[in-house]
């Protein structure tokens, strides 16, 4: 420390006192909101293309709205206390459907507005959609548009000789920006010109980036037609051109039939992708087959539009901030202050504004559960997301503790690229030494039901396959079939899990037994929401927690994640014949074979175990008598712009 810091630090430390003082007593005489609860933690992001969580999914649900949205139905309680939810009208007053099941018809309501007053359109869900698939937003719920003609091939560029494609120059306005775009040229791709495949590489990680390099430095020979950077096509005559991601620094080097000109992208024409607008009112979907669950999606936060105008002119994540955000849904964000709340208020543009109850709403970022209980038991928070296991059959008995089914499971991801994890074996023996059901009855006491696979019961017309039970002695022989008898030669195992007491204490519980039964040592190792999302998508872990709630009420928004290089997968499992499973059900029009079909990829799903099943688990809520409107539902999805203030009984 500099003499000068020296003398100044008493200084500095007063300052930094009286300020968090400040601080402190602004968060004091912020005005109260009509209805407050606890989000869980700090939300990652507020984009829909780039949210995975529940977190993020509350808030994009009130800060915009999708062609659909989930309602409850106008229905009582069944004896378990859910009510169904279903599909309604939102930013689409209605919807037509083909005879073969494969052409929605969407039409935008013509008082669907914007929050600074303009009006939404179709061509806003065509650009959107649009966003959502370019491979430069990386959105991990990409492959939920795969329904959509040609949909998987733009987001995943491929292209083949005889489809009219689209390059982007590298031209953008802003070079870390993927939008605005650069200048598109669309035309015939005749060619595909590739230089000598890389030898195949052990490590799964370093040969698919050897590949993605690889790719860099195809050629595409291109009849270019058309040149703009709006949708006008303009007639002119073919030129042939040459493009490539990762020019070659020789020239020459590769044998093309023009310069080769450097590009950002090579992708299918948008075009050719199965949404349209047709007028300013009417979206036009085309689905590769019949998709019973479609309405669901467009229901589901990832596909809501994102205004085009607030995206190009801030960027990426700046579009997001309070001040900059242009939204459609029921609520506006007036401020976000990290590790405290995101602070929503009534839109007055929204379509349906004189019908939503609440003026101001807050989402506090409360990890701890016993902490988030005492601010509910407290009067500070209205709804409580979350409690502590470890009194859970006391909060039980409290009338304003609402508890149901849910369609999710609790399940640990298992690295299938490290070693020893590698090996199917020693996953089949760290299953078999879990048992699961002490779990839920000594650590979540919740009425979780200890799970043997990972689609959740429920789903009408599906029988599940199952992983083993638990069973010590058979784990321990698996192992020691795997080369690891009584454990030995087998390296420390690390679980990471985000920030929680309930899931440090499944941790702890679950490394004791693997260490009992197999003699396996084990490291525990938190991490905060964002970075815990970060490792998971890297799968830069050995064993992870991790939880999957139904997007939808089906069996394949399970297991549709665990396809090679699925967006969701975070596993590194890769398994062909699995792939064809996922892709025969979503081809089959018999719902009967279908539900088959999805067996028996379950099957193999728990046979290979790339996942652990921990258990199902039951929505827990706490919930002030004076909240109106809440329902418990198999999703546990609360639209806050449904829920009213009412007298305490």
């Amino acid at each position: 420390m500099s003499p000068t810091i020296r003398k100044l630090f008493p200084y500095m430390v007063v300052f930094v006192v009286v300020g968090a003082m400040g601080w402190a007593l602004s968060f004091g005489t912020l005005p109260k909101a009509d209805f407050s609860f606890n989000n869980g933690t700090e939300p990652k992001t507020i984009d829909p293309a780039k949210a995975t969580g529940s977190p993020e999914g509350r808030i994009i649900n009130a800060l915009f709205e999708g062609l659909l949205r989930d309602h409850p139905l106008d229905v009582p309680p069944d004896a378990s206390g859910l009510t169904p939810m279903e599909p309604r009208p939102a930013m689409a007053e209605s919807f037509t459907l083909s005879e073969d099941g494969r052409t929605y018809t969407f039409k935008i309501r013509p008082t669907a507005r914007w929050s600074n007053g303009e009006a939404v359109t179709a061509d806003d869900f065509v650009w959107s959609w649009r966003r959502f698939l370019h491979p430069a937003t990386a959105c991990i719920y990409a492959y939920q548009l795969y329904y959509l003609t040609n949909a998987e091939k733009y987001n995943t560029s491929v292209v083949e000789v005889g489809d009219v494609v689209e390059v982007e120059l590298p031209d953008r306005p802003d070079e870390f920006q993927p939008f605005p775009r650069g200048t598109l040229l669309r035309g015939e791709l005749r060619e595909i010109i590739k230089p000598p495949k890389p030898e195949p590489i052990k490590d799964a990680k370093a040969n698919a980036k050897a590949l993605s390099k690889w790719k860099e430095t195809w050629a595409y020979v291109v009849a270019v037609n058309q040149q703009q950077r709006v949708d006008e096509i303009q007639d002119i005559e073919p030129t042939v051109r040459v493009f490539c991601i990762s020019p070659p620094k020789e020239p020459g080097k590769l044998a093309a039939p023009a310069k080769i000109e450097p590009c950002l992208h090579v992708l299918i024409d948008f075009d050719t992708v199965g949404v349209h607008a047709t007028d300013k009112t009417t979206l036009v979907v085309q689905l590769n087959n019949r998709t019973p669950f479609f309405t669901n999606l467009v229901a589901f936060y990832p596909l809501h539009p994102v205004n085009r105008r607030c995206v190009e002119k801030y960027g990426t994540p700046n579009w997001t901030k309070a001040e900059n955000l242009v939204n459609n849904g029921p609520f506006n964000m007036q401020f976000r202050r990290l590790r405290d709340r995101v602070r929503l208020v009534k839109n007055p543009e929204y379509w349906n504004a004189e019908n939503v109850a609440l003026e101001v709403i807050d989402a506090l970022a409360v990890p701890m559960e016993s902490t988030s209980l005492n601010m509910y038991l407290t009067g500070q928070l209205d709804w409580s997301t979350t409690a502590p296991s470890a009194i859970m059959p006391e909060l039980s008995q409290r009338d304003d503790f609402v508890r149901a089914p849910m369609l999710t499971t609790y399940f640990y991801r298992v690295n299938v690229n490290r070693p020893p994890l590698d090996n199917p074996l020693v996953r089949k023996a760290l299953n078999r030494a879990i048992d699961k059901s002490i779990i839920c009855e000594k650590v979540t006491k919740g009425g979780q039901i200890p799970a043997r696979s990972f689609v959740p019961p429920g789903l009408a017309g599906f029988k599940s396959g199952l992983a083993g039970d638990f069973n010590p002695e058979e784990a321990r022989k698996l192992l020691a079939e795997a080369g690891y008898p009584g454990g030995r030669g087998l390296r420390k195992i690390q679980i990471v899990y985000n920030t929680n007491e309930g899931h440090k204490m499944i941790a702890e519980v679950i490394a004791q037994q693997w260490h009992e039964h197999l003699n396996v040592e084990v490291e525990l190792r938190n991490l905060e929401w964002g970075v815990f999302l970060n490792t998971l998508h890297q799968v830069e872990y050995d064993v992870a927690r991790s939880a999957w709630i139904a997007d939808y009420p089906d069996p394949n928004t399970f297991l549709d994640m665990f396809v090679t290089d699925g967006g969701n997968n975070e596993t590194g499992f890769a398994n062909p014949k699995y792939d064809q499973l996922i892709a025969d059900a979503a081809s089959e029009p018999d719902a009967k074979k279908r539900m088959e079909i999805l067996h028996d990829a379950e099957e193999l799903l728990m046979d290979e175990l790339p996942i652990i099943p921990i258990y199902f688990y039951v929505s827990v809520n706490m919930v002030s008598p004076r909240v109106k409107n809440f329902t418990a539902n198999l999703q546990d999805v609360h639209p806050l712009h449904l829920l009213r203030i009412g007298k305490s009984k």
